[in-house]
């Protein structure tokens, strides 16, 4: 190919490549935006199927050993891809007149309900009557506060849904401010066996309210 003729060939390749760059150049960035946090200790249901099985989503093993995450993979896999991200805007505290009975462990997210499913959900803890909940915020946006619940005694997560006739208030937070782990303490009595621990965080940069399910073992 002749040298002019090669220069040419280039030039619209060339153009294209600074077209995208001003245009990146003013689109806002939401990496952050985009970026929240969940519970890790004990591990919600998302961020536990994700750390056991996200590098092996497709090992068949998952089936037999871990059958709820399993089913959670198969109905949307984007539930643990995403298990940062299950946040729902402007409830204005109107936790459980937004969120019916049912759908407490999704946050109300229709992309999240396998998570709602009664089941064989492994337990992440074993806890004492006193025990430690914390936080992993990629964001850092601190809290306004969390509320913690533990289902009631007698109640079945292998074979009933989760409603909020099926909690007990245990109790609710300070303020805390910005940072990526945020943790504190827990006072309760009363609870044995395995139980799932409801955990809201209302952030505080935006009215953003996030629910989760834990999967515990009082001991």
């Amino acid at each position: 190919m002749p040298p002019h003729e090669s220069r040419r060939s280039r030039r619209p390749v060339q153009a294209a490549v600074v077209a995208l760059a001003l245009i990146l150049s003013v689109l806002p960035w939401t990496g952050s935006a985009q970026a929240h946090g969940t519970i890790i200790n004990p591990q919600s249901r998302a961020y536990q199927c994700w750390k056991t099985w996200g590098s092996q989503h497709t090992n068949p093993a998952m089936q037999t050993q871990d059958p709820m995450c399993w089913q959670a993979f198969q109905a949307n896999p984007d539930t643990m891809w995403n298990w940062m991200s299950a946040l729902r805007d402007g409830l204005g505290a109107q936790f459980q007149p937004k969120t019916p009975d049912g759908q407490l462990c999704s946050n109300g997210l229709a992309r999240n309900n396998s998570l709602n499913r009664p089941g064989a959900w492994k337990t992440t803890g074993n806890l004492s009557s006193n025990f430690t909940v914390q936080l992993y915020d990629q964001a850092s946006h601190g809290a306004d506060y969390f509320r913690v619940y533990v289902s009631k005694q007698g109640f079945n997560p292998a074979t009933q849904t989760l409603g909020w006739g099926n909690l007990d208030f245990i109790t609710q937070t300070g303020r805390f401010a910005p940072a990526q782990n945020i943790s504190f303490n827990v006072n309760t009595s009363g609870y044995s066996g395995q139980h799932i621990l409801f955990v809201i965080w209302q952030a505080s940069h935006l009215d953003q309210a996030y629910m989760w399910c834990s999967d515990v073992n009082f001991v």
